[in-house]
């Protein structure tokens, strides 16, 4: 019996918001596994520094700048992404963002901008990946999406909305992509602590009400996310596609 393995050596990875953040530690792993990474943002230099990074822990990785909203940029990344190596094999479809308004607050430009980036964001880069994947007959498909895709908070209709959407292209997808040998899964983290939810972690309230939310009693970490995206992007999980994975120290079981 050949076993499969987490070893994504000679696999090419795009990892979309790639610069900070979970996107960030989200490529780590995939270069300590092995993988070629190529990571995308709008934010050249702050990309261009997180590739340096990388490189300095002889991760082979590099930046391509590119916006998620702008189909012919996310054409031109996948083409030059497929010059230089030869294939595409894993998509981490995680570039987003978040405003976070009461429901009578919110503008007409709140919504766009939110669905825009972390819906049709992904779709954009999820079809244009998708079509290369079928290609090669091979790929694995991950988006970032969250439990906030599942369950109820204040002020986050405009994101709740967008995961919502993820998750239900996350399913569509597996189904039409199973016959080309390619996977589309989902994450779902809860908070985790990067940057980004820093300040909005530091009330006292809010983080105890996150903390009694869950059954682990604490604040996910990034490194929470290695194992998840590690399995879900090798030949480990050949087997599992349409999943949503909540990482959320049990929050969706309660």
């Amino acid at each position: 019996m050949k076993t499969p393995t987490f070893d994504l050596t000679g696999k090419v990875a795009l990892v979309t918001g790639g610069s900070k953040g979970i996107g960030y530690a989200m490529a780590e792993a995939l270069g300590l596994y092995g993988a070629k990474v190529v990571i995308s943002s709008r934010g050249k230099e702050e990309g261009e520094l997180a590739a340096q990074k990388l490189n300095e822990q002889n991760i082979n990785a590099c930046y391509i700048q590119c916006d998620v909203m702008k189909k012919a940029q996310i054409e031109s990344l996948v083409e030059q992404i497929v010059n230089e190596y030869g294939s595409l094999d894993i998509l981490i479809n995680n570039a987003g963002m978040n405003i976070r308004k009461q429901l009578i607050d919110i503008d007409e430009s709140d919504w766009d901008t939110v669905l825009g980036v972390n819906l049709k964001g992904v779709f954009l880069v999820g079809q244009t990946v998708a079509k290369q994947m079928i290609k090669q007959k091979y790929g694995r498909i991950i988006n970032v999406s969250s439990i906030l895709g599942s369950i109820a908070m204040p002020m986050q209709t405009c994101y709740a909305a967008s995961k919502g959407g993820i998750n239900q292209m996350t399913k569509i997808w597996a189904d039409e992509l199973a016959v080309y040998n390619i996977t589309v899964n989902a994450i779902g983290p809860a908070y985790i602590k990067t940057p980004m939810t820093e300040e909005w972690l530091a009330d006292p309230k809010r983080h105890r009400n996150i903390l009694q939310s869950k059954m682990i009693k604490r604040m996910g970490e990034v490194t929470d996310l290695i194992g998840p995206v590690v399995f879900l992007a090798s030949d480990t999980s050949a087997f599992v596609t349409g999943q949503i994975l909540n990482i959320d120290g049990g929050w969706t079981a309660k």
